[in-house]
C-alpha cells in the first residue's frame, strides 16, 4: 500500500506535463472514432439512414481547419506569457504557468479534437465509414463541437488573468500552501525527525550527479530498510544543492563487510528514490514556493519597477502560509516510515526564505517595513513556540536593517512604534 503512494506521486507529476494530456486526448479521439462504427451497427436500419454522411463531412472539415489555427494561437499566447512573467516577475514562476491545468486542458482539447477530425476524415476516405452509417459519427461530432465551444469560452475567460501578477501570485500561494499542508500532514515525510547530527558510523551512499534534490520517495527506502533491518538517515533536505559524489544518506545496521550485491542494490534504490535534477521543484518543497514569492517582491522593489504594493501583498500571502505551521517533532503517533530519519522544517529557515530578501531590498520603504513588522508581530503570537522565537529574533534584525536604510526620522519613529506595539502584543499573549 505504501509503495503505491510513490507511483501516485509519479503519476501526478506526469499529469502536469502538457504532452501527457495531449496524447491522452488524441488516443481518446481515435478510440471514439473507432467505437462509433461499432455503436452504429447496433442501431436499427431506419435510424441509421436519418443523417447523410455529407453533414458529418462538413462538420469534420470545419473542425480540422479551425483547430489547427486555434492551437497555434494558443501556443503563441503561452510562449508570450512565459516570456513576460519571466522578465517581469521571476523565471521560477515559469514552472507553475507551464503546469496550469486550464491551459493544458484547453490545448489538449484543441489538439485532441483536431486528431479526432483527421482520423475520421482518413477513415472516411478509405471506406471505413459508409454513406449509410453516419448517424453516430454525426452525433459524436456535434458533441465534439460543443466541447470545443465550451473550451473556447473557458479559455477566453482564463486569458483575462493568465500571466497577470495577481493570478501568478495566487498560483504560487496555492501551490506553496498545498505542499506545506501536505508536509505538515505527514511530518518529516512520514519519517522520524532527525533533530541532531546523524550517527558518525555507518555506510554513506553518494549521488552520481550534481543538482537540486527535487523529490524524495520514502516508501521504497522504508521497504528496503525493513527488509535488510537498516536505519537510513537522509543527510540533505528537499531543495538542497548537492555535488557529484556528495553523500545522500548514511545507513546503519549493515554487517561489517556487506556484499557487493547488497551495496549495488542500496545504491540503486537510494539514487532512484532521491531524485536529483537541474532546478528546484515546487513538489514537496514549500520553501521553494516561499522563496519564489520573495523573489517576486524583490523584483517589484527594484528601481525600475518601484512597486511596494506588490511586496506588501507578498508579505501578507507568506504570513498566511506560515500561520498554519506546526512543529514536526511534536507528532506523537508512530511514523509511517520508522526506519527513515529526516530533518524537520526549521522555522528560522522558513521565515528567512519568506521575508529576508524583502527586508533587504525594501529597507528604505516605510510602508513595506511597516507591514513586515505587523506580520512578524502576528507570527510572534503563533501557538508554536519555535515559530514565535524565530519570528521575534528575525523581526529585530529586520527592524535594525530598516532603521539604517531610512533617511527620514519620522519614518524611523513610526516604524519603531509599530515594532514596539507588536512586542507588547506578543508579551500580552494571544487575544
Amino acid at each position: 500500500m505504501t509503495l503505491t503512494r510513490k507511483w501516485l506521486r509519479v503519476l501526478r507529476g506526469y499529469l502536469r506535463m502538457l504532452w501527457v494530456r495531449v496524447t491522452g486526448m488524441g488516443l481518446l479521439a481515435v478510440v471514439t472514432v473507432g467505437s462509433s462504427q461499432i455503436i452504429e451497427g447496433l442501431l436499427p436500419q431506419e435510424v441509421q439512414n436519418r443523417i447523410s454522411m455529407e453533414s458529418a463531412d462538413r462538420l469534420l472539415n470545419i473542425i480540422a481547419s479551425a483547430m489547427l489555427a486555434v492551437t497555434i494561437f494558443s501556443l503563441t499566447v503561452m510562449v508570450s506569457t512565459y516570456q513576460a512573467t519571466a522578465s517581469q516577475f521571476t523565471p521560477r514562476i515559469h514552472q507553475l504557468i507551464r503546469e496550469d491545468a486550464i491551459t493544458q486542458n484547453t490545448l489538449a482539447t484543441f489538439i485532441g479534437t483536431y486528431v479526432y477530425a483527421l482520423t475520421a476524415i482518413v477513415l472516411r476516405e478509405v471506406g471505413f465509414f459508409g454513406d449509410e452509417g453516419a448517424l453516430v459519427l454525426f452525433c459524436v461530432t456535434v458533441l465534439v463541437l460543443s466541447l470545443i465551444v465550451w473550451s473556447l469560452i473557458h479559455w477566453m475567460q482564463h486569458l483575462q488573468v493568465l500571466g497577470s501578477l495577481i493570478d501568478s501570485c495566487r498560483q504560487i500561494e496555492e501551490m506553496t500552501r498545498a505542499q506545506f499542508q501536505e508536509r505538515l500532514d505527514t511530518p518529516c515525510l512520514g519519517a522520524r525527525p532527525m533533530t541532531g547530527a546523524p550517527p558518525e558510523e555507518g555506510v554513506e551512499i553518494t549521488t552520481d550527479q550534481t543538482g537540486h534534490i527535487q523529490i524524495i520517495h520514502p516508501e521504497p527506502l522504508q521497504h528496503l530498510a525493513e527488509e535488510l533491518e537498516l536505519e537510513i538517515y537522509l543527510l540533505h533536505e528537499i531543495g538542497a544543492f548537492v555535488f557529484y559524489g556528495a553523500p545522500l544518506v548514511r545507513i546503519t545496521g549493515l554487517e561489517d563487510s556487506p556484499s557487493e550485491e547488497t551495496m549495488d542494490r542500496l545504491c540503486r534504490v537510494v539514487r532512484n528514490n532521491i531524485v536529483v535534477g537541474v532546478a528546484r521543484s515546487f513538489e514537496q518543497d514549500p520553501r521553494f514556493g516561499l522563496l519564489t514569492m520573495a523573489q517576486i517582491a524583490s523584483k517589484a522593489l527594484s528601481p525600475g519597477i518601484n512597486d511596494p504594493g506588490t511586496a506588501i501583498d507578498i508579505i501578507n500571502r507568506s504570513g498566511r502560509i506560515l500561520s498554519v505551521y506546526r512543529d514536526e517533532t511534536a507528532e506523537e503517533d508512530e511514523p509511517l516510515h520508522p526506519r527513515l530519519h529526516v530533518r524537520p522544517l526549521d522555522p528560522d529557515d522558513l521565515i528567512d526564505d519568506a521575508f529576508s530578501a524583502i527586508a533587504r531590498d525594501g529597507a528604505a520603504f516605510h510602508e513595506v517595513q511597516q507591514r513586515l513588522q505587523k506580520v512578524m508581530s502576528g507570527l510572534m503570537r503563533h501557538p508554536d513556540p519555535g515559530l514565535c522565537k524565530a519570528a521575534r529574533r528575525q523581526a529585530g534584525e529586520f527592524l535594525t536593517r530598516a532603521l539604517e536604510g531610512m533617511d527620514w526620522e519620522p519614518d524611523r519613529a513610526r516604524l519603531r512604534a509599530s515594532a514596539e506595539a507588536g512586542l507588547e502584543q506578543d508579551n500580552a499573549g494571544p487575544d
